[in-house]
């Protein structure tokens, strides 16, 4: 199973926010000075390699997997606006973390997901 991953973004106000940010100053930090220590230094990162999903397998795999994409970006969501609970996860708070993610306000089912995600 072939899974590609983008990056969240964190969001303003938050106290992972905060944290996110220093940390990253204090990253960027380390990461020139290693950059300084080393000869060869062609990308510190490379980005992943995006690989097309499977093809031939039926429609409702394709609208299960991407459903699942879509719980966990949430889920993460959730997780950095303080929402550690299923019961602190309702599907108006689901929703409305959706435009902040850039993702399209999830149905009923996909809100179910995000709240099994957040018992595990």
């Amino acid at each position: 199973m072939n899974v590609v991953v983008t990056p969240l973004p964190v969001l303003p106000g938050t106290a992972h926010s905060k944290a996110v940010r220093s940390a990253s100053v204090k990253s960027a930090q380390s990461k020139s000075a290693h950059a300084a220590s080393t000869s060869a230094s062609p990308a510190y990162r490379k980005p992943l390699r995006v690989k097309p999903l499977p093809a031939g397998l039926p429609r409702e795999w394709y609208e299960d997997h991407n459903r699942r994409l879509k719980a966990l970006r949430l889920a993460t969501a959730l997780l950095a606006t303080g929402a550690y609970h299923p019961s602190q996860a309702r599907n108006r708070r689901i929703r409305a973390i959706a435009p902040l993610i850039g993702v399209r306000p999830p149905s009923d089912t996909t809100c179910r997901m995000v709240r099994s995600l957040l018992s595990l």
